[in-house]
């Protein structure tokens, strides 16, 4: 379960810190720009301890806090692979042996205008460079170069209907072959993290393209969540209203694992 710290009452006055109660805290910090508080089951979310710690880290944090940046000097030596090394399934190593020139991403679900882009499309849209750190729920870290496509970018490209609360990341690797069929990995993340500045769809790392290990041909990168919120080996972007009707319920692989779906850092 995740620490909640909450703000000292002698520093912004005893009338604000009552104001920040649990109780108050969801319509106060939910009920305007993304509107979540009205998808279905997010309630309960934010009544979890795991909704506390999403609901402050939204009120001091913000929506564009940015998360820290670093120098071509700290870049690691090493960057481990977290996760998959190489999706086991012949779709993904046919795209593999034509070096990914068939492979598109697809956009679609709660969108206006569904999306099929290609690398080249993806390389052609402005480009996002940043150098940040990677936390890995395992207790590691590394720090890598990243370049890639804004999600925003994309989204506003592809457009969103009103009733879009959640982007959701479907990837090309089986992590386990579940006997309830729920064994491939996906992510989610809120439309507060999806438009902000640092969320990309990155292809290229410390100036290369991605390696297989690494996600190839484009993985996201959402630089103020933990390691496993990073999906690799993106195939369908899709839009939706409500988490609870993938995989099991929890919006990830690992959160319906147990893990925490918002993996703040």
């Amino acid at each position: 379960m995740s620490r909640i710290l909450l703000p000292n009452p002698k520093l912004i006055g005893r009338r604000k810190f009552l104001g920040l109660s649990a109780a108050g805290l969801g319509a106060t910090l939910l009920g305007g720009c993304d509107r979540l508080s009205e998808a279905p089951k997010f309630q309960e979310f934010l009544d979890s301890a795991e909704g506390l710690t999403y609901r402050m880290q939204r009120l001091f944090g913000g929506g564009r806090t940015l998360a820290r940046e670093f120098t071509a000097a700290n870049l690691s030596p090493d960057f481990k692979i977290n996760g998959t090394h190489a999706p086991d399934t012949p779709e993904y190593a046919a795209l593999q042996e034509t070096d990914f020139a068939n492979w598109r991403l697809r956009v679609d679900g709660l969108v206006v205008r569904p999306l099929d882009l290609s690398l080249a499309d993806l390389r052609a849209m402005p480009q996002r460079t940043q150098i940040t750190r990677h936390d890995c729920v395992e207790g590691w870290s590394a720090i890598g170069k990243w370049q890639g496509a804004t999600l925003s970018d994309i989204l506003k490209r592809a457009g969103l209907q009103p009733a879009a609360r959640f982007a959701v990341f479907h990837c090309a690797d089986f992590y386990e072959r579940a006997s309830d069929g729920t064994g491939q990995y996906y992510e989610s993340i809120d439309l507060i993290d999806a438009f902000h500045p640092q969320t990309i769809l990155a292809h290229r790392l410390n100036d290369e393209a991605l390696s297989v290990g690494h996600g190839a041909p484009l993985r996201l990168r959402v630089e103020r969540q933990l390691g496993y919120k990073q999906a690799k080996y993106v195939m369908r972007i899709e839009l939706t209203d409500r988490l609870d009707q993938l995989g099991r319920g929890k919006g990830g692989f690992w959160p319906d694992r147990g893990y925490e779906w918002y993996a703040g850092i």
